[in-house]
């Protein structure tokens, strides 16, 4: 497809209104072509990788909410095949901001809103959305949790009189435990989870459950893998209506090319 035939599709895109969210989202009718004008327009390979981050850090600062965050990273375990959520990467960073933007252009309340963030690590984004009025259950694998909780008490315990954070266990693709949801949450996060096919099916199992017809999920991925984030939209495309948020919605400080971010609700 040529430059400017993939230029027209992308103008030709039909755009909705998906869940809690304000803003329009454009709707991913079919998988191959959404990954073709991703990477046709966006170029994520040519662009600079950890914008935001440095994996190297013990710790992160992000100002949001009106305070400065200290994120707390544990670099070394990154050494370990599998671990990736020791460290922050651009896609949280990119997700906790369009929160806040949106928050304070008014596209989305979290004021009182029960929230779930999956594959939490190192726990931003769920951070923020405590900060911003929700209630929020930041869950990640049992060896997870333990950095986890050091920075939901190092960030929302200490001066947060507005939402409430929680930490807990929760393994993709197992049964939920009736008692750890008490109700569907309204809003589901997700930074950096679509990155392995195995993984996908997992996550989708897990959205399945946990979403009701009320629930919007927020995703934001790191555009590494063109075949996986591929097979993740096929999968969700089956249960879910799946809207990708245009990079002139986020928070303008916090825009990557190398960043997707998308809207799911179920159908």
């Amino acid at each position: 497809m040529e430059v400017t035939s993939i230029t027209e599709s992308a103008a030709a895109v039909a755009t909705m209104r998906l869940g809690a969210y304000g803003g329009a989202a454009e709707v991913v009718e079919e998988a191959a072509g959404e990954i073709l004008l991703l990477w046709a327009l966006q170029q994520p390979a040519s662009q600079r990788q950890n914008a935001f981050v440095r994996h190297s850090s013990q710790t992160l600062a992000v100002d949001a909410c009106g305070h400065r965050l200290t994120v707390l990273q544990s670099p070394s375990s990154m050494s370990t095949p599998g671990v990736t959520g020791a460290v922050m990467w651009d896609s949280g960073i990119v997700l906790g901001k369009f929160l806040e933007h949106a928050v304070d252009s008014g596209t989305l309340s979290l004021r009182g809103k029960r929230v779930v963030e999956l594959g939490a690590g190192c726990g931003l984004v769920g951070c923020i959305a405590a900060l911003l009025g929700a209630d929020v259950m930041l869950t990640d694998l049992p060896d997870r949790l333990k950095l986890l909780k050091k920075n939901v008490d190092l960030n929302v315990e200490g001066w947060n009189n507005r939402g409430s954070a929680r930490v807990c266990e929760l393994t993709w693709g197992d049964d939920i435990d009736p008692e750890l949801l008490e109700s569907m949450p309204d809003i589901v996060l997700g930074s950096d989870v679509v990155y392995s096919e195995a993984a996908v099916e997992d996550l989708l199992s897990t959205l399945k459950q946990i979403c009701g017809c009320h629930t919007t999920v927020f995703v934001a991925g790191e555009l590494r893998n063109d075949a996986v984030l591929e097979y993740f939209l096929e999968g969700a495309m089956k249960e879910f209506v799946v809207g990708r948020v245009d990079q002139s919605q986020w928070h303008p400080d916090y825009r990557s090319d190398r960043v997707a971010l998308y809207i799911l609700v179920k159908k």
